[in-house]
């Protein structure tokens, strides 16, 4: 497995009510990793974050200047508070056809170590319906450790850009962009996390079920940067995991032993087997994603293949499932995770997930950058 970053609680101080801002204090090191290679753990400390002047939720939080590396690093009231501010944008631009465009003049790279479909055009086009301007830098238009250091990069990028969204085969580098840039950084995806996926997910799953509280959510498949996202948001909206993963292939132990204590801080359960249908056992969604070929670990797809025998996910495992089962995929698919019929049956919620990749990362850009001011009624959560 790839080499994994240490996780750990960020601290955000209460004060009184008023705009107040501050920029983050980064620190960062490394340990010795199990698997091979060092592990880059970062913590972010932010010293001043007060609540928004005019909100009448006490718990909604000033995140401007922060960075947006892993779910782990925001409490229950900001990952609900992101989830609420993308609903607020999906009915007010989607719905009510509202011009809304607080990111005049503000200007977002866009940097690409990977190829992308979803990531690229819903940050792209998002960041642009809310005025902004988004600039895509590919491997190839940008010196990102290459004739010119990381370090360097980082902090070039802020004399021209507001905001940075990286997707990168190394959550190291991320780490770097944070701790040295004064930006905020925003994961597009790493080996580790994939933090904008499990927000799109969680958003879908509200707007399907009405609320979050107390369902199972079952995962099928590696112990990928997916399901460590999943594994850090869902304590903290109250819901229960089941995962099946390959001997071999679980998730990593520091990842599991942080989810633990959330999950017991939260009064949340979370289950562990290698068995497809054990996990998918009464829970409310099935979900799987792209293990069979994990961007960047296309080499392993002959060891995979036999592995992750018997983990296709199909009716079979539905008809195990709670009666409003509905199922959940990342994308991209590929047979080997998820048949035909179970993928494009009328409980699949995969494209109206996609769509909620738009709305969730509109709505961390803008958490980030200006203080948002919802109009529509809170989701329940």
């Amino acid at each position: 497995m790839s080499s994994l970053l240490r996780l750990h609680n960020s601290t955000v101080p209460s004060i009184a009510r008023g705009v107040i801002r501050a920029a983050p204090v980064l620190t960062s090191r490394t340990r010795p990793n199990d698997v091979g290679g060092p592990l880059h753990v970062s913590k972010a400390t932010y010293s001043i974050h007060g609540n928004i002047e005019g909100m009448s939720d006490p718990n909604w939080t000033s995140m401007i200047g922060r960075h947006f590396l892993t779910l782990r690093d925001y409490n229950d009231h900001e990952v609900k508070q992101l989830l609420w501010t993308a609903a607020d944008l999906k009915t007010r631009i989607l719905t009510n056809r509202e011009v809304y465009q607080p990111l005049v003049n503000k200007s977002a790279g866009l940097i690409f170590e990977k190829r992308s479909t979803r990531t690229r055009i819903s940050s792209e086009t998002g960041f642009s319906l809310l005025g902004g301007n988004a600039c895509f830098l590919s491997k190839d238009d940008i010196h990102l450790g290459v004739n010119e250091s990381l370090y360097d990069t980082a902090n070039v990028l802020p004399q021209f850009l507001n905001i940075v969204l990286a997707r990168v085969y190394k959550h190291s580098d991320l780490d770097i962009l944070a701790e040295t840039g004064s930006i905020p950084i925003v994961n597009g995806l790493s080996e580790i996390y994939h933090p904008l996926q499990s927000l799109a997910d969680f958003q879908t799953l509200q707007e399907h079920y009405g609320s979050l509280s107390g369902m199972t959510v079952a995962w099928v498949g590696d112990g990928n940067n997916i399901i460590h996202s999943l594994m850090m948001a869902a304590p903290k909206l109250g819901v229960h995991l089941k995962i099946a993963t390959p001997k071999g292939y679980e998730v990593d132990q520091q990842v599991m032993k942080d989810t633990q204590e959330l999950a017991k801080k939260h009064g949340t359960e979370i289950y562990t087997t290698n068995d497809p249908k054990d996990a998918c056992s009464k829970a409310n969604v099935l979900v799987t994603g792209t293990y069979w070929i994990t961007l960047g670990q296309e080499e392993e797809l002959k060891h995979r293949i036999k592995a992750f025998e018997g983990f296709q996910l199909t009716m079979t495992h539905a008809a195990l499932a709670d009666k409003d089962w509905c199922f959940l995929h990342c994308l991209p698919r590929r047979q080997e995770e998820v048949d035909d019929e179970l993928f494009y049956c009328d409980r699949s919620l995969v494209w109206q997930e996609a769509n909620n990749r738009k709305w969730t990362v509109m709505a961390v850009f803008l958490s980030l950058l200006r203080d948002h001011k919802v109009t529509t009624p809170a989701p329940k959560f």
